[in-house]
């Protein structure tokens, strides 16, 4: 009954005028991210951290979490028309979705591709309301020493899940790490590595490095690769799938979604790990596996129906325990510390409008996605013919503004440009920058509870062992190290991101 009651509140929040119309705007911009190929959830969410400073903490949230959930609507759309993915986790859409495009059957395939993500988004959702409240209050019971040991095995799974080498993913994370240790010690009064900068002693600005590495990175990226795409299907009709369709794909929506609610719970996991894991089970269990990569639209209901499960259940361990599990959700973590919120089991009780709110916002934002995306492909289409050079120069000049609105600094600015600079490179290496922004979101919590627990303990580290919850979780990111580190689990790993 509690849950009944819970939920009320919830989408007594959700359905408020202001909160309907911030819901509509994520579902938007989120299919129009998805559906412009090299613009991610990642960047936007990144480039939409200022706007959200001035809204109310609910609103703000609300919409960040549409963006995340309607790109994945919105990266089917141009993986299936253009054979362009739009959003990283639709790359296993194209190879069947495309196929049927060219088979005249574009109509189907995202037909199918919206029900399997409203199934799977409606179906994360109520494993969102059912589990997320008994593990707050379990999380509720941690200590200092159980939360840096937490924090620890986040980012040992998140290193570990990191696409390509594992040597670049921990040298990111750690990088992160040393990003977090700039400013003013907490502990002492002392800037730290500020070099006598005085904006520095606040620390490097979130939204600078979520912006620079994520935003301006991916646009410089962009403008190398060559702007002919061809969209094979100019007009779309018959969007709805014939009963054989429902029949030969059914099952496999209900696979990719219970798959994809699991791995979106991961650390490290998310709406990219659970459509590749699909795919790869879909062409395992059936019966005509030669017909995958020919327009099975299995191949297009199990990873759409799993990324959107993916991307709805990882907001679990960040409503819970207040860990990111990929880095979408580390900006939404970033949102809240924007916003005074401190992420954690804590929100539940203290702030249920917001918790709960969110939550109700996700079914009426699936619900819109639907209503929308489908009477909208005709619009998506014509978006796709919109020059890059057109596009570019304008999305770096509203990120300026952006980023100056904060603390109206110029320094904010050029931090960005810099630190635009450096994401640029770390493309050129091949280093991926989602464990650098998790290293910095968690270092400082990291160091807060460190100290804590030594300060309880009187300076004896064995406190971490000591402890049963807290040896339990070190224990296993110790496994997770040595397990990936063995020559043959490590050369398995790089294959699976090689074929991925």
């Amino acid at each position: 009954m509690e849950l009944f009651h819970n939920l009320a509140i919830g989408f007594q929040v959700a359905l408020s005028f202001q909160n309907i119309f911030y819901c509509l705007m994520g579902c938007l911009l989120g299919t129009l991210i998805g559906v412009l190929p090299g613009i991610g959830p990642v960047a936007t969410i990144a480039m939409l951290l200022p706007v959200t400073f001035t809204l109310n903490p609910t609103s703000a949230l609300i919409m960040l979490a549409g963006i995340y959930y309607g790109a994945q609507y919105g990266g089917s759309t141009t993986a299936i028309l253009v054979n362009i993915p739009g959003e990283s986790s639709s790359v296993v859409t194209c190879l069947d979705g495309y196929q049927m495009a060219r088979q005249g059957r574009a109509g189907p395939a995202l037909g199918i591709a919206a029900i399997g993500s409203f199934f799977a988004g409606c179906v994360a959702t109520v494993i969102i309301a059912l589990f997320a409240p008994p593990l707050a209050e379990v999380a509720l019971k941690f200590g200092p020493a159980e939360y840096f040991s937490l924090m620890v095995l986040g980012l040992i799974a998140a290193t570990v899940l990191a696409h390509g080498s594992l040597i670049k993913a921990i040298a990111m994370v750690i990088l992160g790490l040393l990003l977090g240790l700039v400013g003013t010690d907490v502990n002492s009064g002392v800037a730290r590595f500020s070099f006598g900068v005085s904006e520095l002693s606040d620390g490097i600005g979130f939204v600078s490095v979520a912006m620079g590495v994520f935003g301006f990175a991916e646009i410089i990226a962009n403008l190398e690769q060559k702007e002919q795409r061809e969209v094979f299907t100019k007009k779309v009709s018959n969007l709805l799938p014939s009963l054989q369709d429902f029949k030969d794909s059914w099952a496999s929506i209900l696979r990719g979604t219970a798959l994809g609610s699991f791995l979106g719970i991961l650390p490290g996991g998310g709406a990219l790990l659970a459509s590749f894991a699909a795919y790869t089970l879909e062409k395992k269990v059936s019966k005509n596996s030669a017909n995958f990569g020919k327009g099975a639209i299995q191949g297009v209901a199990a990873p759409e129906s799993a990324n959107n499960a993916g991307a709805q259940t990882s907001f679990i361990p960040l409503l819970t325990l207040g860990i990111p599990s990929n880095p979408v959700m580390a900006l939404m973590i970033g949102a809240m510390m924007i916003q005074g919120i401190a992420p954690g089991p804590q929100v539940m009780t203290e702030r249920p409008q917001l918790f709960w709110g969110m939550i109700a916002s996700m079914w009426v934002g699936n619900l819109m996605l639907v209503v929308l995306n489908l009477p909208l492909i005709g619009m998506w289409i014509k978006l796709l013919m919109v020059p890059y050079r057109i596009l570019y120069p304008a999305i770096l000049v509203f990120c300026c503004i952006g980023v100056y609105s904060i603390s109206n600094s110029p320094f904010d600015v050029m931090q960005t440009a810099a630190f635009g600079v450096v994401g640029y490179i770390f493309v050129k290496l091949e280093c991926e920058p989602a464990p650098l922004i998790l290293g910095f979101i968690l270092g400082p919590l990291m160091e807060e509870n460190l100290r804590r627990a030594m300060l309880l303990s009187r300076g004896d580290p064995l406190v971490f062992f000591q402890r049963p919850i807290s040896l339990t979780m070190l224990v296993i990111a110790g496994l997770l190290l040595t397990i990936v580190v063995a020559p043959t689990v490590r050369k398995k790993r790089e294959e699976a991101f090689v074929e991925a």
